[in-house]
C-alpha cells in the first residue's frame, strides 16, 4: 500500500467504495422497497442463501428431519442478497438487519421471527430438545463455542475473506493483519479437537453446525479460494474434524439448500419437500445458461 489515508473529520458515503459488494452495502437500515414474503404449507418459513451463516440453519433443520422431527418441515426461499432482495419490506419485517438467514416458526398460534443464525439454532435446538444439552457445564460448553463462532466468524469472512478474496485491490497490511487472525482461530479449534472428537465434546452439537459451515468449509477448499494460502492441511485435527462433518447426510442435503451458486446439480434454490433434493435441482429445472 502507497497512498496514507488521512480520515476526514465527518465521515460521508462514498457509493463507488465497497467492493465486490458495492451495491448492497450501505450505512442505514430499513426497507428499499415493498415486497411481501412468499409463506408456504410447512411450520418453518426459512428465507435464505446458501452463504456460511445460511448453511448453519439448513443444516440444522435437516438434521431435525434426520432424527424424525416431523415438525421441521420446512419451506426455503432464495434471497439473493446481490439484488438486494434481503432489504425488501417483508424481510425486514423479519429481520431489521437486513441479514440471512431468517426463520419464521408459524407452529404456534403466533408466528415467531427469528433471526441471527446462532438464534435460530438455540430456538430449533431447544424446541425439539436436539443437538444442545439441556442444564449444566456440558450446555455452557456447547454456549461458549457457538458464542465463539458469532464473534470470531466477521473476522475470518469479514476481515480475511473481504481484504483476501474480494476488495478491489490487494493490499498487505489487511491481508497480513487477517490472515495472522484467521490461522488464530484455526489453531483455536485443532487444539480443542486434538481432545474431543467434536468442537464442545463427545457430542455433536449446534457448535459443531455452527461452526463447521465456515471453518470447516474454509479447510476443504470452498471459501475465498485460500485453503493453499492459509496452509490448511498443516490443520491435521481440523480438517479430519471438517471431513467427518462433511459426510453427514443431513449436511450434503443442508448445503445445497437455498445455493445458487456453484454446479448446478449442488443448487437446490427453494426448498418445499425432501423429494426435491432428487426432483428440482438446478441441472434439472434450471437455464444452462445461468448457472
Amino acid at each position: 500500500m502507497t497512498d496514507t489515508y488521512t480520515p476526514p473529520d465527518v465521515w460521508t458515503w462514498d457509493k463507488s467504495s465497497g467492493g465486490r459488494f458495492a451495491n448492497i452495502n450501505r450505512p442505514i437500515a430499513g426497507p428499499t422497497h415493498d415486497k411481501e414474503l412468499d409463506v408456504g404449507k410447512h411450520p418453518m418459513q426459512l428465507h435464505s442463501l446458501a452463504t456460511p451463516n445460511g448453511v448453519k440453519a439448513t443444516v440444522m433443520l435437516e438434521e431435525l428431519l434426520e432424527k424424525g422431527h416431523k415438525g421441521a418441515e420446512y419451506d426455503a426461499y432464495l434471497i439473493n442478497i446481490g439484488e438486494g432482495e434481503q432489504f425488501s419490506s417483508g424481510f425486514v419485517e423479519i429481520n431489521p438487519n437486513s441479514k440471512i438467514p431468517a426463520l419464521m416458526d408459524r407452529s404456534g398460534d403466533t408466528p415467531v421471527r427469528v433471526f441471527e443464525s446462532a438464534s435460530i439454532l438455540f430456538h430449533l435446538a431447544e424446541k425439539f430438545g436436539e443437538f444442545l444439552p439441556a442444564s449444566g457445564p456440558a450446555r455452557t460448553e456447547v454456549m461458549n463455542w457457538v458464542m465463539w463462532q458469532m464473534g470470531s466468524a466477521p473476522y475470518l469472512g469479514g476481515g480475511f475473506g473481504h481484504f483476501y478474496a474480494y476488495a478491489p485491490e490487494k493490499w498487505e497490511y489487511p491481508i497480513n493483519r487477517f490472515t495472522m487472525e484467521a490461522k488464530r482461530q484455526l489453531d483455536v479449534l485443532e487444539r480443542q479437537l486434538a481432545d474431543h472428537p467434536y468442537i464442545a465434546g463427545d457430542e455433536y452439537t449446534i457448535a459443531d453446525i455452527a461452526i463447521w459451515p465456515w471453518y470447516g468449509q474454509l479447510v476443504l477448499g470452498r471459501l475465498y479460494d485460500a485453503a493453499t494460502f492459509l496452509d490448511v492441511e498443516s490443520y491435521t485435527n481440523v480438517m479430519a474434524w471438517a471431513k467427518k462433518i462433511d459426510e453427514r447426510p443431513a449436511v450434503k442435503r443442508g448445503r445445497m439448500v437455498n445455493r445458487a451458486f456453484g454446479e448446478p446439480q449442488f443448487q437446490l434454490r427453494e426448498r418445499h419437500d425432501a423429494s426435491d433434493f432428487e426432483t428440482r435441482t438446478w441441472d434439472k429445472i434450471g437455464d444452462d445458461s445461468e448457472s
